[in-house]
C-alpha cells in the first residue's frame, strides 16, 4: 500500500486556530500529509476510507503518564487515599515489578492511548526495583514499535527511601550514580534528536520528595548536556510544599530554581499549588505544565490553576497521568474533564473546547520537543484520529462538530487512528496486537500483582 486517502471528510479541526473543513480530502503518502484539498486522486495502492461521517483531528499528545500503573488500577486499598497515604501503599505491590509488567503495562497503557485518539506520548517510569536488571526503557520502545506510536519516555528515578525520609521503601530506590549513568546510556542509545522523530528521551527525577537536591542538579545539568527534555512531578499536593519547606527552607518552584531545574526545556507534572509569584516565576523562565485534571480530581489534590496559566503565557499540556490515580487511559476523555474542571471554579467561560485541542496537541508537541505534529496541515506528520460521529450520543450536537467530541459522546473511542502514516486503530481495533492477547495477559500480571 502506498498511502492513505480520507475522501469526503465530514469535518476536518486542522489546529486549535484554524477554521474546520467540511468535505474535504487528506492524501497521506508515506509518513506526511501530503495533500489536502476537494476530490483528491488517488494513487494506485491507496486505501480509501469513507470519512463522511467523520471528525478527523490532530493526534493528541500525553504528556505525563506511568505505564506500569495500568495493572494496578482499583485497588480497595488505595481507592479513597490522598497522594502519600496512596504512594506509601502502592509502594509496596510496585516494589515487584518486573520486566514483564513493565512489557505489557506499556502495551495496555499505549494501546488505550491510541484507542481514544492519543498518537504521542511520554512515561515516567520512576521504579527500577533491587535485582531486576532488565532493560526496561528498551522494553517500552519495543512496545511502542509492536502498537506504532510516537513515544517520548522519561528516564525516571528515585534515590530517597524512607530510610532517608522519602516514602518509597529501600528496594526500589538506586544510587545516584547509577541513575546518572544509565540516565546517559538511554540518552545515547535511544534519542533522536530528529523533529519528527518517533524516538525521544526525557530525564525526570521522580519528585522533590523522592530524590536529592544534588540528584536534581545533576540530571539538569547532564540533560542540558545532551539536548534533552526534563520533567519532574511539582507542587501536586499541599503536603508536598509542606514538605519542601521542612526539608529544603523554600517552596517547590524556589528549590527547582536552586537545582537549575527550571527553563523552557522543563515541563512539570500538576502544579496545582503554585502561587502568583510561582507562576510569574515559571513564565519568566519558559517553563512548561502538564496538567491531569481525572488524577487530581480522583486523589482529591485540588484544580490547577490552568486559566491564570494561559493568561500568563505559561504553556499548559495534558495528560492522563498513571492509571492507580486515574484508572484510565482515555485521552478525549481527559480533554473534558479539562475543560469542566475549570469550569468548577472558574465559571462557565473558564476554558473553551479549542483552547482544550490545543493544550492536546501544538501545545503537547512543542512540550515534548516535537515538531511537525500537531496539526493537519500539508508536510506535517501523518498523526491523525478520526471519530465516527453518526451515532446516537452525538445526535443534536453537530452544529459544531469539533467540540462535539468534548462536550458530547460517551465512548471516547476512534474508528481509525493513523501514527506517522501508519493505520493503528482500523475500524476501532489495534492493528499491532490482538487484543485479547494483551486483555489475558495483563489481566493475568496484574493478579500476580496484586497478590505478592
Amino acid at each position: 500500500m502506498s498511502g492513505v486517502l480520507l475522501r469526503n471528510c465530514f469535518h476536518i479541526q486542522p489546529s486549535a486556530g484554524e477554521e474546520g473543513l467540511s468535505g474535504a480530502d487528506i492524501l497521506i503518502e508515506g509518513e506526511t500529509i501530503s495533500r489536502i484539498g476537494r476530490a483528491l486522486t488517488a494513487p494506485g495502492g491507496t486505501r480509501v476510507i469513507d470519512c463522511a461521517h467523520h471528525v478527523v483531528v490532530p493526534g493528541f499528545v500525553n504528556t505525563h503518564h506511568h505505564f506500569f500503573q495500568t495493572l494496578t488500577r482499583n485497588l480497595p486499598g488505595a481507592q479513597n487515599a490522598k497522594l502519600f497515604d496512596w504512594l506509601v501503599y502502592l509502594y509496596e505491590i510496585w516494589k515487584n515489578i518486573d520486566e514483564e509488567a513493565i512489557y505489557y503495562s506499556s502495551l495496555l497503557a499505549m494501546g488505550e492511548l491510541l484507542k481514544t485518539g492519543c498518537t504521542c506520548s511520554t512515561d515516567h517510569l520512576y521504579l527500577y526495583p533491587r535485582g531486576v536488571g532488565a532493560n526496561f526503557m528498551a522494553r517500552q520502545f519495543e512496545a511502542a514499535d509492536t502498537l506504532g506510536m510516537r513515544f517520548s519516555p522519561s528516564r525516571g528515578s528515585m534515590s530517597l527511601s524512607r530510610k532517608d525520609g522519602g516514602l518509597p521503601p529501600d528496594t526500589i530506590v538506586q544510587d545516584e550514580d547509577a541513575i546518572l549513568a544509565d540516565s546517559e546510556r538511554v540518552i545515547g542509545r535511544f534519542h533522536d534528536p530528529a523533529p519528527r522523530a518517533m524516538r525521544k528521551v526525557v530525564l525526570a527525577p521522580c519528585s522533590p520528595f523522592s530524590v536529592s537536591e544534588s540528584l536534581m542538579l545533576q540530571t539538569a545539568r547532564l540533560a542540558r548536556r545532551h539536548g534533552v527534555r526534563l520533567h519532574t512531578h511539582l507542587s501536586e499536593t499541599a503536603d508536598e510544599d509542606a514538605y519542601c519547606l521542612a526539608t529544603y527552607g523554600v517552596r517547590p518552584v524556589e528549590l527547582m530554581e536552586r537545582c537549575e531545574f527550571i527553563g523552557p526545556d522543563v515541563f512539570y507534572a500538576h502544579g496545582i499549588f503554585f502561587n502568583d509569584k510561582e507562576l510569574a516565576a515559571l513564565r519568566a523562565r519558559g517553563a512548561q505544565v502538564a496538567h491531569c485534571p481525572s488524577s487530581n480530581m480522583r486523589l482529591g489534590s485540588g484544580i490547577c490553576r490552568v486559566r491564570d496559566m494561559l493568561d500568563a503565557g505559561i504553556p499548559v499540556s495534558l495528560a492522563v497521568d498513571g492509571s492507580a490515580s486515574n484508572d484510565s487511559s482515555d485521552f478525549l476523555g481527559e480533554m473534558r474533564h479539562a475543560l469542566l474542571l475549570q469550569r468548577v471554579s472558574r465559571g462557565s467561560g473558564a476554558l473553551q473546547a479549542r483552547e482544550v485541542l490545543q493544550m492536546a496537541t501544538e501545545t503537547g508537541a512543542a512540550v515534548l520537543g516535537f515538531e511537525g505534529i500537531g496539526r493537519i496541515r500539508e508536510g506535517y506528520a501523518a498523526d491523525l484520529a478520526l471519530f465516527n460521529v453518526d451515532r446516537l450520543e452525538y445526535c443534536g450536537s453537530l452544529s459544531d462538530p469539533f467540540a462535539a467530541l468534548i462536550f458530547a459522546g460517551f465512548d471516547h473511542g476512534t474508528e481509525y487512528t493513523i501514527c506517522n502514516g501508519r493505520i493503528v486503530v482500523d475500524k476501532g481495533r489495534l492493528t499491532g496486537i490482538e487484543e485479547q492477547t494483551l486483555i489475558r495477559e495483563a489481566n493475568r500480571i496484574a493478579a500476580r500483582l496484586a497478590r505478592s
